[in-house]
């Protein structure tokens, strides 16, 4: 999947809407002695922050949540120069359980930030469209 939005990566930054500039896909983030990889990494000149992309080939679980919170922290303290706002963290995947998304997501203050964002970043809908037809061709 990573590595079809790379070879399509002008069409999809198209689909994400004005603002996306890459930085780079696979970015290694060295946390307590332990490596984390996040698959896709934007900065959006607009909103001023980054924009972190993870894919999953199945259904979002907690784990998978809790690890985006980990890295929109590490963003915040490590990654961020002064006059960024907070970053954005997207998660797509096949499936989601709805329930379990909003269990999971319920008291993560970063929830707030992506709430104040949606309003530029792109419909919901359309992102899932876009990641589906990508993985059609």
């Amino acid at each position: 999947m990573e590595e079809k939005l790379i070879n399509n990566l002008q069409h999809f930054l198209l689909e994400l809407g004005k603002g996306f500039a890459f930085i780079g896909r696979q970015y290694r983030m060295s946390i307590g002695g332990k490596h984390f990889r996040l698959d896709l990494l934007f900065y959006h000149r607009i909103l001023k922050c980054f924009v972190l992309i993870d894919l999953k080939r199945g259904e979002i679980d907690h784990t998978d949540i809790g690890q985006m919170n980990l890295y929109l922290n590490y963003f915040k303290k490590e990654e961020a120069s002064e006059g960024d706002n907070e970053p954005v963290g997207i998660l797509l995947g096949a499936y989601k359980d709805h329930i379990l998304v909003e269990y999971a997501t319920s008291s993560i203050t970063n929830k707030v930030l992506l709430a104040k964002y949606q309003l530029y970043l792109p419909d919901k809908k359309q992102l899932e469209n876009a990641l589906s037809k990508l993985l059609d061709h």
